[in-house]
């Protein structure tokens, strides 16, 4: 488990002890990570996942240590019966559950369309029909689409390149249709690449620091699609989880604006891969390039003002410690298959 500093934690347990909670695509990548989090500041959780791109296995460890805190639905948020039983008793819902990929929504545009746009608008009505206090949603830095204005503040006009980002940015549309319609407090959150622990590193759709990381402790040049010198503001797992309990905590109004959460920093994906390769011992791997991917974005790197004003969010890991200790973790599981699942 990834821990939150201290003084966060006394922060904001005093907001979450005793709450009831719902989080959709709890047993992924990053709502595991949340679960985590929410358990050790005293929240009661349902997790809703279908499993589709994870496992139970996480989920299953918690409920074994926390049975009368966490309860786990297996079913898809496109399953209205089964979104209405987890999201009900719940004050807040953290929103997660998505088909998270750019190359996965190219070869399969219409699921993720479902999932990403159609079931966050069930999510958002099951949330209304409920009377949970608020919903903190999932949203994707990838809605900014190719524009070339760096950093990425949130009043820039979206211009999503790829299936997901469009569906993605459908989700952010239905936050604010249904903080105007129906009083609903939303926000979205606008993530910048986040990578940690525990994300998959066994599918074509990896993400890249997972990818690189399966790579190299493999001995094997790490992939680069493109010429590497396209940037990307990568934000360790527990920056993400703060901005999430921030947002769901906050006295502020919110009514579906969107806030970016990322770091504010911004790298090549060459540089990236050399850091990398030198935490692995192999500095002489250097990258293998391939044709560029469609729907990919050249630059991306996070305004981060909103963020502070809005939520008080800053980031409390830097880049370099989050690469060492998402490589160390990457390299201690080698032994067990079971790397790869949230």
């Amino acid at each position: 488990m990834l821990k939150l500093p201290h003084e966060v934690v006394s922060r904001l347990r005093p907001r979450l002890d005793g709450r009831r909670v719902c989080v959709t695509g709890g047993a992924g990548f990053i709502g595991g990570h949340l679960v985590d989090s929410l358990l050790s500041l005293g929240a009661s959780i349902t997790v809703i996942d279908d499993l589709s791109t994870s496992t139970a296995e996480h989920i299953a460890g918690l409920i074994d240590l926390e049975p009368e805190r966490v309860r786990f639905v297996h079913a898809s948020i496109l399953d209205e019966a089964a979104l209405g039983e987890a999201v009900v008793g719940c004050e807040l819902l953290f929103h997660l559950a998505a088909v998270s990929s750019v190359p996965r929504s190219l070869s399969d545009p219409e699921r993720s369309y479902a999932v990403n746009a159609m079931g966050t608008m069930h999510v958002a009505d099951a949330a209304r029909r409920a009377n949970v206090r608020r919903i903190v949603y999932s949203a994707s830095s990838s809605a900014y689409g190719q524009g070339q204005t760096l950093p990425k503040v949130e009043t820039h006009i979206p211009a999503p390149v790829s299936p997901y980002a469009a569906s993605k940015l459908a989700g952010e549309h239905v936050m604010l249709a249904w903080a105007k319609s129906y009083g609903l407090s939303t926000v979205s959150l606008r993530y910048f690449n986040v990578f940690g622990p525990r994300q998959p590193t066994d599918s074509a759709y990896a993400a890249v620091i997972a990818a690189f990381s399966r790579q190299l402790i493999s001995g094997q040049r790490p992939v680069i699609f493109g010429d590497g010198q396209q940037t990307r503001d990568f934000t360790f797992v527990p920056n993400a989880v703060l901005a999430n309990l921030l947002a769901a905590t906050t006295d502020r109004t919110l009514e579906g604006q969107v806030v970016n959460v990322g770091t504010g920093r911004r790298i090549t994906l060459n540089e990236l891969a050399r850091i990398l390769a030198e935490r692995s011992g192999l500095p002489h791997l250097v990258p293998v390039h391939q044709p560029e991917r469609p729907g990919d974005v050249r630059h991306s790197q996070a305004d981060l003002e909103l963020g502070r004003t809005l939520l008080g969010y800053e980031p409390i890991v830097s880049l370099e410690e989050g690469l060492a200790r998402t490589f160390d973790w990457y390299r201690e599981q080698t032994s067990s298959p079971r790397v790869a699942h949230g």
